[in-house]
Parts: C-alpha cells; sequence; structure tokens
C-alpha cells in the first residue's frame, strides 16, 4: 500500500531518482573482490579454451562456451567496479601521497580489464591477476598491513597477494 502511495505521489511530483554505491561511505574496502574475479576471468577463460579445442562442437559446446564468456565478462565488470570504487572512495590526498602511481594502475587495470573481454588468451587473464595483486598490495600498504603472496587453493592456481592479519 505505501508503495503505491509513493508511485502517485511520484506520478504527481516527479521525483528525481537518487542512486549510490556506498557513499554513506561504509568505510569498509576490500580488494579481495577484484582478485577473486580476475581468478575467475583466468578462470573462464581456461574453460573457454578447452572447448576450443574440442575436434568436433557440439550445440551444448556451443551453448556452455556463451555461458562461459557471459560470466567472464560479468566477473570484469564486477572487478572494475570493485577497483573504482577503492580508488574513488578509499584513496584520498593521504593514500595518493603514499601511493604515486595509483592512477596509472588504476588505469592500466581497467584498460587490461577490457582487453580481456575482447579475447580469451590466458596470458592476458595473468597480466590482469597481476595488476589487482598491485593494486591489492599498494592498499595494504596504505592501511600499514603487511603482505604476503600465495598460490590461491583453487584453479587457475596462480599467485595471490594475501594481508598478512596476524600482526
Amino acid at each position: 500500500m505505501m508503495h503505491n502511495i509513493f508511485k502517485i505521489m511520484d506520478d504527481v511530483i516527479n521525483f528525481d531518482t537518487a542512486q549510490a554505491h556506498c557513499d554513506i561511505p561504509c568505510g569498509i574496502y576490500d580488494p579481495a573482490a577484484a582478485q577473486l574475479a580476475a581468478l575467475s576471468c583466468v578462470r573462464y577463460m581456461d574453460l573457454i579454451n578447452e572447448i576450443d579445442d574440442t575436434q568436433s562442437l557440439k550445440l551444448l559446446d556451443y551453448t556452455k562456451a556463451s555461458r562461459l564468456i557471459a560470466e567472464k565478462e560479468s566477473a570484469l565488470i564486477e572487478l572494475k567496479e570493485a577497483i573504482c570504487v577503492i580508488w574513488g572512495d578509499y584513496f584520498k590526498e593521504a593514500q595518493f601521497k603514499q601511493i604515486p602511481t595509483a592512477n596509472e594502475l588504476t588505469h592500466s587495470i581497467m584498460t587490461q580489464a577490457s582487453k580481456c573481454k575482447q579475447t580469451h588468451d590466458r596470458k592476458e587473464g595473468e597480466i590482469l591477476v597481476s595488476l589487482v595483486n598491485k593494486f591489492t598490495t599498494a592498499f595494504w600498504l596504505t592501511k600499514d598491513i603487511s603482505t604476503f603472496k600465495a598460490i590461491c587453493p583453487y584453479q587457475p592456481k596462480l599467485e595471490v597477494v594475501y594481508p598478512d592479519l596476524k600482526n
């Protein structure tokens, strides 16, 4: 009922539409979502390449490939959004002074993610993971938290930067 009342009021008054991410701001920032999206991109590339290597493709293979491509696209959009939120909302003058290459690094991630949308070349995905790792290292540096590198425990088994939260 309340929805209907507001709908009628909106039809009469024509309120401006408000849109936001989390501009409260919540203060919770973590590049983990970007890391998972980058790893997912590489994994999708691997699965697409497995289909591409098949000698005789069936309709099911085409269906699977189109779903994998759609998921890869979605992961890359998620990655770009996660990086942009940290860069745009968290990074302020102090962080830019501490990480003077933040703008160039962020731009490199954006252009590499776009390149990954255009291909299923695993090497391009690995470059993206490497760039996101650099961003992750820089992010944790701004919080005075040391990091370490380890191979992620799932496919695509690439090296990932983790925060050392034991200290």
